[in-house]
Formats: C-alpha cells, structure tokens, sequence
C-alpha cells in the first residue's frame, strides 16, 4: 500500500524527496490528530443535537422567493444557529455576502452616533479599517459620528489589562474583539482568553456590547465565545461553519436586542427579520453546517502538518508546531517574496478548480497593499477550501488555511514543497 501511495503521489508531481519527509513528519502526528477527532466528534453531537432539538424536516429545504414570509427553514436555521451558539436568537442570511459584511452589519445596527468602540485587541484585520474609518471611506461608522479606540497588545502578545480599563469611557459602548489573527503574526486567542478579557470588561461597565469576530475558529473548540459571555459571535458561512457547501451568507448569534437590530439593518426599519427569501439555499446552509466539524477538523490537521513541515525547514510559524489551535489559519514567514509566490503558486495547483491558472499580486479591494490569493475553490472565495493569502510586505508571511479534508489540505502543502523545489529556492532534507 506504501509504493502504492507513493507511486499515486509522484503522479501529482511529488518528488519521492518531499513525499518521504512529509510521511515521516505526519507519522509523529497521529497523537496531535486523536486529540482533534474527540474535539470534532462533541462538536458534531452539538450540531446534530441541535438539528434534532428543532425537528429539522425536509419541509424546511424548501425555496422561498420575493418577500419570503413565513419561510419555515430560514426560521428554523436560525433556531438551530441559536442553540449551538447558545445565545437568545441568531440572524442567518444569504443576503449577508461575506464576513467583512456581517461584522459591518452587527456594529452599525448596534451603534449610534456618540457612540464609542474600542478595539481591546490591537489594528483589526484590513477590510475592517474602512468600516471603521481609521482609513477613510464612504459610509464608514466616523462617517456617522461612531469614534473608535484602540489598545495594542502586550509584547508577549496578551491584552494590556491596564490600558484597557483607562480606555474605557461613558461613551464606550461596545468593545470588538477578533479572534484569529488577521494579517498578523500575534497569536490567536483562546475561548477562555476571550472569556478572561469578556470578564474583565463587565466588570467595568456591563452595559458594555462585546462583540467577537469569530471568523475561522468555529468548531476548533468545544466551546464559543459566545458560551463565556460574548453578546453577540459574528462570521461567515464560507468559512468554518458552512462546511463546504454554503454558497454565500453570514451569521450573527447573540442575545435576543444585539440580533434584532441587526435584523432591521439589514432589511428595514419595520421589516426587520420576517423578510429575506432563501431562494433555495436552506438545504446547502443546514448540511454544510452538519460537515463543519469533519472539515473543520481536516483543516485543523493540515495546519498542524503544515507548521511541522516549515518549522522543519527553518521558518517561523505561527502557531507553532506544537502550540494549542484557537482557529484553522497557519502563518508562515518566508521573509522573501518570491518564496511567498512559490508556496501560493503550489497551492493553486493543487485545487480541484483553476489549478491551470497562476496566481499573481494584485490591488484587492479593502486592502492597502497589493496581495496574492492562492484559491481553487468551488464557492469563489471561500477559505475554508484550501486557500493560501498573503500581502506584499515585510516580512512576507502567508496565511495558508482549508481543505475540504485533511488529505487535500496534505496534498497543498506537498505541492507548495515542491514549487518551491523547482524554483531552487530551498532544498528538502533526505
């Protein structure tokens, strides 16, 4: 079965070389792995006990269109949402188009002109600078009179308890914290990090909103943030929770008034949440959610091969390759942008979709710098297919993530060895 394997790989294009260091890489591995299958089977219980709780039927995959009223699946989607989350109410739409809009719907429905926001947690990922307005844009929450704060991160990269609670004013009406590490090199926090820093700022006011953005770490865990104190968790359903197979949409879980007035700014003042046909997505919405915890863990287990396999190799990787994982993103610092391009070019080759097309930088909406995207994917965009990105500075460091399975994820990073073979820009130990 080993030649077999072997000989199905050489097929891809893997040099015996990069095939025989990354089986000796996995083979130390295997206790890491049972560690993420018992993590991904009570999640899946969660789910499915979730599933059963609100009766799901094949009544509710059924379409709706126009106003869509009554849409009994919509309804009962959020319901199943609420209870994982364990919140008072949950918003689940395909009208939310990504990540970056559902985090901009739960902060404008929820803040006011005078309003405060503080960020507890350092600079917040790019796309959330123009929604914010710290670089100026077009209906930004300045723009609406929302002024924002911001406290770094300790040099250890823990939360400075003491700039915080002085930056807290009667204005301060919400707090955002993000979860994983966006194009940065701190480390991702923990549930019970954020439980810790949750904790904290209640205690100062417990009026105070605290927002999670929870993007890329649902179902790494056995819990959410939303299970130690979190108002409201906020994410996308192309990545971790929609398994796969959600073709667009977002969610916000929170308590029962955070998740109304999102509700009524996504639609209208009036409308609130009784409108917003589905359009025939319930089914793919309810089953992706059912895989997400198989493919969040397969995700999981080609991060962790991938941080075994650069750190081998000499380079930086954060986490590393035996830290505990808060998310599925894997970063690794190459400080060389040829060797960025290399390892997103391998990435691209090994997707199932355009795996024929090169990736190059380019000037991406909603980012200031230019950057390169490595995604192969059958929903365009979504990263918790396998997908590699990276802005183009120092000190060029690349963000890999996804696979449907672990294989494919095994497969990717194998492809990125040996792109970066063929380029002569590192060599594998024999």
């Amino acid at each position: 079965m080993y030649n077999q394997l072997k000989s199905a790989y050489e097929q891809m294009g893997i040099s015996e070389n990069v095939f025989s260091f990354c089986q000796k890489t996995e083979e130390n591995l295997q206790g890491r792995f049972e560690e993420i299958d018992m993590v991904t089977e009570c999640n899946q219980m969660k789910v499915l006990k979730a599933m059963q709780k609100h009766h799901l039927a094949e009544a509710h995959f059924a379409p709706t269109t126009g106003y869509g009223y009554n849409d009994i699946g919509r309804e009962t989607l959020e319901k199943v949402y609420a209870s994982i989350f364990g919140t008072e109410a949950a918003l689940v739409r395909p009208q939310i188009t990504c990540g970056t809009h559902a985090l901009a719907l739960a902060l404008s429905a929820n803040l006011r002109p005078g309003d405060e926001l503080i960020s507890p947690v350092g600079k917040p990922y790019d796309t959330m600078e123009e929604i914010i307005g710290i670089r100026p844009s077009k209906g930004s929450l300045a723009e609406y009179g929302v002024s924002y704060k911001q406290v770094e991160l300790l040099e250890d990269g823990t939360f400075d308890y003491d700039t915080i609670k002085k930056s807290i004013s009667d204005k301060t009406k919400m707090v955002t914290i993000q979860r994983s590490k966006g194009y940065l090199t701190r480390p991702t926090f923990s549930v019970k990090q954020i439980g810790e820093l949750i904790t904290f700022i209640k205690q100062i006011n417990p009026k105070i909103i605290c927002m999670v953005d929870n993007c890329y770490g649902e179902f790494v865990e056995l819990d959410e943030p939303s299970n130690v104190g979190a108002d409201m968790v906020v994410g996308s359903l192309i990545k971790n929770p929609g398994g796969g197979l959600a073709p667009i949409g977002g969610y916000i879980c929170g308590t029962k008034e955070c998740v109304e007035n999102s509700y009524y700014r996504l639609t209208a003042p009036g409308l609130g949440g009784e409108v917003g046909a589905t359009l025939g997505v319930n089914k793919d919405f309810f089953q992706g959610l059912f895989l997400a915890p198989q493919v969040v863990g397969g995700a999981l287990k080609g991060a962790i091969f991938a941080a075994n396999i650069y750190e081998q190799l000499g380079y930086e990787c954060v986490p590393n390759s035996t830290e505990s994982r808060h998310d599925i993103i894997q970063a690794v610092t190459f400080h060389d942008p040829d060797k960025v391009i290399a390892f997103c070019e391998g990435i691209q080759y090994a997707a199932p979709v355009d795996s024929h097309v090169t990736p190059t930088p380019w000037a991406m909406p909603g980012y200031d710098c230019d950057v390169i995207m490595a995604a192969g994917a059958f929903i365009s965009g979504a990263s918790i297919e396998l997908s590699a990105d990276a802005p183009m500075h120092e000190p060029y460091t690349v963000y890999f993530q996804g696979g449907l399975s672990y294989h494919h994820a095994k497969i990717g990073i194998m492809k990125t060895l040996s792109q970066l073979e063929k380029k002569k820009l590192l060599s594998i130990p024999v």
